[in-house]
């Protein structure tokens, strides 16, 4: 089969398969999350060099405590707080230390607090007034699809100045600058057809999703390039592992939520 025909069916059934979950029910969302939190936990245990099927029931536990029980107020809180705190460092590490440190302790952080506690977020990411609003992550999904396109399209056809060179040779200024600027247009177009959010609100998550979401991919892409592979898996055809397709969304997403939460 063609590579690109094969990479277009993937997406396609990988685009429709999330947004039905989403759709159907609060339940069913939860669910497929499960499903793919085990699928890129899998993944990231394997780029890491880590075997703990303990990190499964933890998984487990904080989709049901926090994303079908509601236990929240300071708990989730707390949890918030250490994750960024986490992501921040990976950040330093991203910029400053040629290569990511992964002693024993710190496989096992990433996998809470880069991973687990992601997902955990984004399964409350799409909740408005305490009531179910499915089109909140819809509209979160769309705009990293669009700012993933077309940062791909801008600096396929204009880019020259490399962004990170040395961790994800393609990127470039000009492509990152244009997934910022088209997502950015994108949210007035998420906030009229989804009818949830203000105009203002969906902007500033077009911002961090393009910012953070970029930061996310870069991270990833260190961790493969320390573990020497090109994918964080195969599921995928044409895509690699799930992993590589929710990076970006993995490590925006808590800082969607954090924005959703103050305001």
């Amino acid at each position: 089969m063609n590579e690109l025909l094969k990479r277009t069916l993937s997406g396609a059934l990988y685009v429709v398969i999330l947004i039905s979950a989403i759709l159907i029910s609060e339940y069913s969302f939860i669910a497929l999350f499960f499903a793919f939190g085990i699928i890129c936990l899998y993944e990231l245990q394997n780029l890491l060099k880590l075997n703990s099927y303990l990190n499964y029931i933890v998984l487990l536990v904080t989709l049901v405590v926090f994303g079908i029980l509601k236990i929240q107020d300071y708990a989730v809180i707390t949890l918030l707080i250490i994750t960024i705190f986490v992501k921040v460092l990976l950040l330093k590490d991203l910029i400053i230390i040629h290569e990511i440190p992964l002693f024993e302790g710190k496989k096992y952080i990433l996998t809470l607090f880069y991973l687990i506690s992601s997902i955990i977020f984004l399964t409350l990411i799409p909740y408005e007034n305490g009531a179910y609003s499915p089109f909140i992550l819809i509209g979160v999904f769309f705009l990293v699809w669009f700012n993933d396109s077309f940062a791909y399209l801008v600096g396929k056809n204009f880019g020259k100045r490399k962004l990170y060179e040395r961790i994800s040779p393609n990127k470039t200024v000009e492509g990152f600058l244009g997934g910022l600027v088209f997502a950015m247009i994108a949210s007035f177009g998420v906030a009229y057809f989804t009818n949830t959010l203000d105009y203002q609100t969906w902007l500033i998550i077009s911002i961090l999703v393009s910012v953070f979401g970029t930061c996310g991919d870069l991270i990833q892409s260190k961790l493969k390039r320390q573990a020497n592979v090109k994918d964080s898996g195969t599921i995928m055809p044409g895509h690699g592992g799930l992993l590589d397709r929710l990076d970006s969304i993995l490590f925006a997403g808590t800082f969607v939520y954090a924005y959703l939460l103050i305001i």
